[in-house]
């Protein structure tokens, strides 16, 4: 079994059609950035893991520990820390700010760590197929395995959605006005009939 890095999705589609043309074997999976501070890959490359039955494994799940509970607008980490010094992956601060503040309160209300929030949700995430973690402790290690057993509700999934959803570009909000347009004229007939 083979997978990939990092790549656009007309990239994976094409070296998928390429494999199927020469009886190679095709990627099976997509190692990629994915978290509720950067859903980007959600525009393209998650339609098209469905459509080619690819899974995903995420990469740096906690954004490089800006989702560790450690940082937040008020708090910028330990000096020498990984995002003082080394500030990646990129991410649009505010919005990461809001998100950290409602996970702070749904963990909290859990009596668990914001680190498991963070991991929960991406394990409730119907394209992920696994999490890589990194630690240095043996303790963030447990905590980031003890995210396995959080079971977040409808109602907190909807709430971290609802922060951390990404402003629609185009083409995607045009498909959707589209969709919506269709989907009225489907119910129209249906009630014709």
């Amino acid at each position: 079994m083979s997978g990939c890095r990092t790549g656009a999705a007309w990239q994976i589609v094409k070296a998928l059609g390429i494999a199927e043309r020469l009886g190679l074997a095709r990627f099976e999976s997509l190692q990629a950035y994915y978290t509720l501070a950067g859903r980007d890959l959600e525009r393209e490359l998650v339609p098209m893991l469905h459509s080619e039955g690819l899974g995903l494994m995420v990469w740096s799940p906690l954004a490089g520990g800006l989702l560790s509970g450690k940082y937040g607008r008020e708090q910028q980490g330990e000096t020498g820390s990984r995002r003082t010094t080394f500030d990646f992956p990129p991410v649009n601060r505010e919005r990461a700010y809001d998100c950290i503040d409602v996970m702070r309160d749904i963990a909290e209300a859990k009596h668990i760590s914001v680190a498991q929030i963070a991991l929960a949700w991406l394990l409730h995430q119907r394209a992920v197929t696994s999490v890589i973690v990194g630690a240095k402790k043996v303790e963030q290690l447990d905590d980031n395995i003890a995210a396995t057993a959080v079971a977040l509700t409808a109602d907190e999934l909807a709430k971290l959605d609802q922060v951390s959803t990404l402003p629609a570009e185009y083409p995607g909000w045009m498909l959707e006005r589209q969709g919506e347009v269709r989907r009225k004229q489907l119910e129209e007939a249906r009630h014709a009939v």
